[in-house]
């Protein structure tokens, strides 16, 4: 069974939409993802330095829009939708897999990211927060540690990977002093996403939601929320708009896909963050990652020797 990833925030670099955008029905995609939008992709994804594009408004968007462009270009290259039996997004991910699965439309997915990453950034700055990712040590140990510290961990992403998540005097702290075993590195996003400081965001998120109209899911879906596979759209959308301010449970999310039976996964654009996870968290599952154009001939090649 193949299934696909899409990534969260923090995956994108300045620049990486710039090759893509030579696929004309890349570029057609992205063109219409800006008029809803009503956001210049262009230039986000080609000519915005690191720090502009680290503006959580925009990087959730830019994010949601690559993945579900490059969802299109896979198909096309493929001439075939019918071969992935699932998704899984991780964190804002989470949209675009919601898009592909049928659960929301496109217009629907991209409003939604939209207001997204404009509640989270003004939640954001209420009081300074930060993240980072706590690589390697004992995850008993690494909890408490955070527990101790008033720290959140707000993305468990497997094997010897936490993301903590608090106040930016706190995050600092930890890198500077950090648990037994670990290593510590401070992440280039805006705030502590997925922790009680996102609480506005959510209630923001949450009054928006009667008028967004939902579908159940034509794939599996997993969520962030428990890992569990999601079969109502309306739980789904329910699910994603909790999940702005509660932990990205990432690490039972590939663990039910694997229960699932998943043993390929493709990972979307912006790729390359999830595979590497999945290496270390899911072996024995084949993973490819989109992050150039010339990956659509590898997947393609890849999907075929999988089916």
């Amino acid at each position: 069974m193949i299934a696909l990833t899409c990534p969260g925030q923090g995956a994108q670099t300045p620049g990486f939409l710039s090759p893509w955008l030579e696929l004309e029905s890349f570029k057609q995609e992205i063109e219409k993802f800006s008029a809803i939008l009503e956001m210049d992709l262009f230039h986000f994804g080609t000519e915005a330095d690191a720090e502009t594009i680290k503006d959580t408004k925009i990087a959730q968007p830019l994010i949601v829009a690559a993945s579900m462009a490059s969802y299109a270009v896979l198909v096309e290259a493929l001439k075939d939708n019918s071969l992935f039996a699932g998704i899984a997004g991780h964190s804002v991910g989470e949209i675009a897999a919601a898009n592909i699965a049928g659960v929301l439309d496109t217009e629907a997915a991209l409003k939604f990211v939209k207001a997204r990453g404009e509640q989270m950034a003004r939640a954001a700055t209420l009081e300074a927060s930060s993240m980072a990712a706590v690589v390697g040590g004992e995850q008993e140990v690494v909890l408490d540690h955070l527990s101790n510290m008033g720290l959140f961990a707000a993305n468990y992403n497997g094997k010897g990977q936490i993301v903590a998540a608090g106040s930016s005097a706190k995050i600092q702290e930890l890198i500077d002093s950090p648990p037994p075993g670990t290593r510590v590195v401070g992440l280039a996003v805006a705030g502590a996403f997925h922790t009680s400081f996102m609480e506005t965001a959510k209630v923001e998120l949450g009054s928006l939601a009667s008028s967004i109209r939902t579908e159940n899911p034509k794939l599996l879906l997993w969520s962030n929320s428990d890992g569990a596979r999601v079969d109502s759209g309306d739980k789904f959308l329910e699910l994603l708009i909790n999940q702005v301010s509660n932990p990205v449970r990432w690490d039972l999310t590939m663990d039910s896909m694997v229960s699932d039976g998943v043993s390929a996964v493709i990972e979307l654009l912006p790729g390359g963050t999830l595979t590497g996870i999945a290496k270390r968290a899911m072996p024995g599952v084949a993973t490819l990652a989109l992050k150039s154009p010339e990956d659509l001939e590898k997947a393609v090649a890849f999907v075929r020797e999988q089916v």
